[in-house]
């Protein structure tokens, strides 16, 4: 894979990017990958945590994969500065990527950098649109599957600090307490943590083009 242009060039969404309501990219169309897994990572500079993958030989990954703006792979790469870009070509018909969080610049979740429940809620809705909603075989169940690296929960669906949260379903509010529940991950109420809060707000940059759309970092730096 090369840096010129490639107006074929697609790349591999696996989180909030499946939720196609959170996006305009070009000819969404669900797809799998194989040999990576969902993790959540968060980096020093972003106030919340964030999905990105590692590899994992014997997991496969549904997700969708998007035409690459203007088949501009350079471009992209500048905008998505914070990731590496990860050829997995082999597994399509045409030049795709799968965008990997830099190991080396992040670590796992904490409290000081919490999973936001209102961009959780989004993914598994999305999950649930593109793979159906039974409790053991679609798409909420498939994700958390397929998900590791969990911590703390900041829950702030009373008032979402994710920039493209969406209502909210009862069945996916079930759907993602549960899972919670099961998993056994800390939720902490968003009015006890005020002052996380208020730094997740002070964060938030104006919106732009771009892969990723986490708070505490624009679409220019999230390609899941």
């Amino acid at each position: 894979m090369t840096d010129s242009f490639d107006l074929g060039a697609r790349f591999f969404g696996y989180g909030s990017l499946v939720n196609l309501a959170t996006h305009d990219y070009p000819d969404p169309t669900g797809a799998t990958l194989t040999g990576w897994r969902r993790v959540w990572r968060h980096a020093l500079a972003r106030p919340v945590a964030f999905l990105s993958v590692e590899p994992c030989a014997h997991t496969t990954l549904h997700g969708i994969t998007a035409q690459v703006p203007r088949g501009d792979w350079a471009a992209l790469d500048l905008r998505e500065h914070a990731y590496l870009r990860r050829d997995v070509s082999a597994q399509f018909r045409v030049p795709t990527a799968v965008f990997e969080a830099n190991p080396s610049h992040t670590a796992p979740p904490s409290t000081g950098h919490p999973i936001l429940l209102s961009y959780l809620d989004v993914v598994v809705a999305g999950f649930a649109t593109l793979m159906g909603d039974d409790p053991n075989s679609g798409g909420a169940a498939h994700f958390f599957a397929t998900t590791t690296g969990w911590g703390p929960v900041l829950d702030d669906r009373a008032a979402p600090l994710y920039p493209r949260a969406q209502p909210l379903h009862p069945d996916t509010r079930a759907t993602v307490d549960a899972a919670l529940a099961a998993l056994a991950v800390p939720v902490q109420p968003a009015q006890s943590a005020r002052l996380l809060v208020d730094a997740i707000r002070a964060s938030r940059p104006a919106a732009t083009t771009s892969l990723h759309d986490t708070v505490g970092h624009d679409q220019r730096d999230q390609p899941e």
